[in-house]
């Protein structure tokens, strides 16, 4: 058990609604964001990075990224961009979005996945989501790996 939100509530409640509002819900992807939420954030203890760092969320993105994925992807899907927008509160800017609309960052994180062209890990595979977050997500440089991914992963669901 982790001390943030509770799993299973997070993957009914938002993880699957947000995946499936933006037309990209597969069981595949559905893991891999709890995976990552997991990893990133102590399962949504943290709502920014610890530190001076700028990650913000749920799936801790990073300001850049966020902006870098809607001038350079979502800029040329109008669709999926639509979609995104509609998980938008209004009067609220898309980079506080990924502080406290948990919709809007898991679905921010899922299409992050979503521009790589590897195909997404098999679902059951936690080894090679463990390794496609670490690689795509993370980075190499980053201070998380794959068997941190993996302990918080049992640790939260056996």
């Amino acid at each position: 058990m982790n001390d943030g939100i509770d799993m299973t509530q997070l993957r009914d409640q938002v993880v699957r609604p947000a995946l499936q509002a933006i037309g990209l819900w597969s069981a595949a992807a559905e893991e891999l964001l709890l995976g990552t939420v997991l990893q990133e954030s102590g399962g949504g203890h943290y709502l920014h990075q610890e530190g001076t760092g700028p990650a913000v969320g749920i799936c801790q993105m990073e300001p850049a990224t966020h902006d870098d994925i809607w001038a350079n992807f979502l800029a040329h899907q109008p669709d999926l961009a639509q979609m995104m927008t509609r998980l938008t509160l209004p009067g609220v800017s898309r980079l506080q979005q990924l502080g406290g609309n948990l919709y809007y960052a898991v679905a921010m994180a899922r299409v992050l996945y979503h521009r790589i062209s590897a195909p997404l890990p098999a679902a059951g595979d936690l080894d090679g989501q463990a390794a496609y977050y670490k690689r795509y997500y993370n980075t190499a440089g980053g201070a998380a790996s794959t068997a941190q991914y993996l302990a918080n992963w049992h640790r939260a669901f056996g």
